[in-house]
């Protein structure tokens, strides 16, 4: 059996680049055992470049990622624009950021996935309606 796609969040990639940060060990850890590329959008690699400029280290890491291979991105939002603004409507009341709505869309597009996150609200999330998000937490 093939491994599953594996999706990043805002947490754990700010986590693996803040030495820091209480999930940096775990957030290394999953980079070691997952093969790259991590797939991701472009509003989590903008969260993450503000989080990280705002505690004073170097916001530029994540593009190096980008750029060597270990993450990619896993979607155009241009051609899901629609699809995510479906789920910003759907999930109006918790709610969704940009990233969010964009994970969601992506788990719908690969189908086996594992999204990797600190964010207790895709425990709420559904893709396709009604089917749980596989998610890879501490």
């Amino acid at each position: 059996m093939s491994r599953p796609v594996v999706l990043l969040d805002t947490g754990p990639l700010v986590a693996l680049l803040h030495q820091s940060d209480q999930a940096h060990e775990w957030a290394r850890s999953r980079f070691r055992e997952y093969p790259a590329p991590f797939l991701t959008c472009e509003a989590v690699l903008s969260e993450s470049c503000f989080l990280l400029r705002r505690a004073g280290l170097d916001a530029a890491k994540v593009l190096a990622l980008l750029e060597r291979g270990a993450i990619a991105l896993g979607m155009s939002l241009t051609q899901e624009a629609g699809s995510v603004r479906k789920l910003f409507d759907k999930y109006d009341n918790v709610p969704a950021s940009l990233a969010d709505a964009c994970l969601v869309r992506m788990s719908e597009l690969y189908e086996s996935c594992l999204l990797l996150t600190l964010d207790s609200d895709f425990a709420i999330y559904r893709r396709h309606g009604r089917r749980t998000i596989p998610l890879l937490r501490p």
